[in-house]
């Protein structure tokens, strides 16, 4: 396992659950920025052939893939240009994948997918479209 994968187990979007007494066994985390530990939650839809740039985010984020197919694949910044961190990872209908804050990666959408995206806190997009990719 690398040292950048991170599961359910030790992603923040897990972290800063509050208890509600009124039920026991329930413990929710609501909506960034009314809850200043929070996450943003999207609804996303992406038609078939489409990608995103080498992009980063500031914190973990968890993808549900409710239906279609996409492919991440994973980068490291060295001396001002991208390298490939390992191989390709592809996420299918009903599969959940995680990304770890600050973790460059790109992905293309080979089937229409609508995902369920949730970050942690504050959401924000850094590209690295510009740098060059060995």
């Amino acid at each position: 396992m690398s040292a950048h994968t991170i599961t359910a187990a030790t992603s923040a979007i897990w972290r800063n659950h509050t208890a509600i007494p009124e039920t026991p066994g329930l413990s929710i985390r609501t909506a960034y920025p009314n809850n200043s530990d929070g996450v943003e939650v999207m609804l996303e839809q992406w038609d078939a052939g489409t990608s995103e740039p080498p992009h980063a985010h500031p914190g973990d984020d968890m993808t549900v893939v409710v239906e279609g197919e996409m492919i991440i694949q994973f980068y490291t910044l060295e001396a001002g240009k991208l390298r490939r961190d390992g191989g390709s990872i592809t996420l299918r209908q009903g599969e959940t994948g995680y990304i770890q804050a600050g973790r460059i990666h790109d992905t293309h959408y080979v089937k229409d997918c609508k995902l369920v995206f949730v970050h942690d806190r504050a959401f924000a997009f850094q590209s690295f479209a510009d740098a060059p990719c060995e």
